[in-house]
């Protein structure tokens, strides 16, 4: 019989951690928007296969991921989160506007717990990757989470009955998609991402997850009147940003990469 793990492991720590070119943190610390003995921990890294995984017919090794917490369990404080991609990956999700995955690109300097040459140059690219794809997916998260504290997600996510106990509505998902429409309007606004979030759109979203809005339809009413100010500078075209990320930088700069980690001339 095989004894369950305390812990949660996918793909091969090996491989990650030996092609390790960045990692960050992304989680609520990073947003600045943490709160003490509630929260998590979440890290990101960003690693280069070995030429044989990427060129050869092995097994493909393109994540990576350790939770402290065992398979299926809620992660709670001082829990640890690490997901790491390799970089093909990681810049298909980028250029997606994945908004977890571009958190590396913006981290500030003390939320950045690893870096190498190549980890600077990929945070360097980031207003090549960054477009309106981005904005358009962060709202999609946006909604997600509404759906979420409204328990109209098709996946059936659950809300948390303790923090409705608490507070009347779970107000994490409702913090989560306040930050959301801010960070996208951002985005949308002035082609950057902000961390630690400006301290007045920190603190807006920091009263709902402290619980301070008591009524939830007043922090809907917020969350849907930044996201229709994200909608109309995209309706209106009040956007520096291009439509799509620059693929053509990123491919070249992604091959080079590639051949400078594996010492190819």
């Amino acid at each position: 019989m095989t004894q369950a793990r305390n812990h949660t492991e996918h793909g091969d720590r090996e491989v990650a951690v030996a092609g390790e070119v960045l990692r960050t943190e992304v989680g609520s610390g990073v947003h600045g928007i943490a709160i003490k003995g509630t929260d998590d921990h979440d890290e990101m890294g960003i690693y280069v296969e070995p030429a044989a995984r990427v060129l050869g017919f092995g097994p493909r090794t393109d994540h990576y991921i350790y939770r402290t917490q065992p398979e299926g369990a809620r992660s709670g404080p001082g829990d640890v989160d690490l997901v790491m991609y390799s970089l093909r990956k990681y810049l298909r999700l980028a250029t997606k506007g994945n908004p977890t995955v571009l958190l590396p690109l913006y981290a500030p300097p003390e939320s950045v717990m690893a870096t190498t040459a190549l980890g600077d140059e990929l945070r360097a690219m980031r207003r090549e990757l960054l477009s309106q794809q981005a904005v358009h997916r962060f709202l999609g998260f946006l909604h997600s989470q509404r759906k979420r504290l409204l328990g109209q997600e098709k996946r059936n996510v659950p809300n948390r009955p303790e923090l409705i106990a608490r507070y009347g509505y779970d107000v994490k998902y409702a913090s989560h998609a306040l930050r959301l429409a801010y960070q996208g309007l951002e985005i949308a606004r002035d082609a950057r991402l902000t961390l630690p979030m400006p301290e007045h759109e920190r603190e807006r979203v920091l009263r709902v997850k402290r619980g301070d809005v008591r009524d939830m339809h007043e922090a809907l009413a917020e969350i849907d009147g930044v996201a229709a100010q994200v909608e109309q500078l995209l309706a209106d075209g009040r956007t520096p940003l291009p439509e799509r990320p620059d693929l053509d930088a990123i491919t070249a700069w992604a091959t080079d990469a590639h051949r400078r980690h594996w010492g190819w001339r």
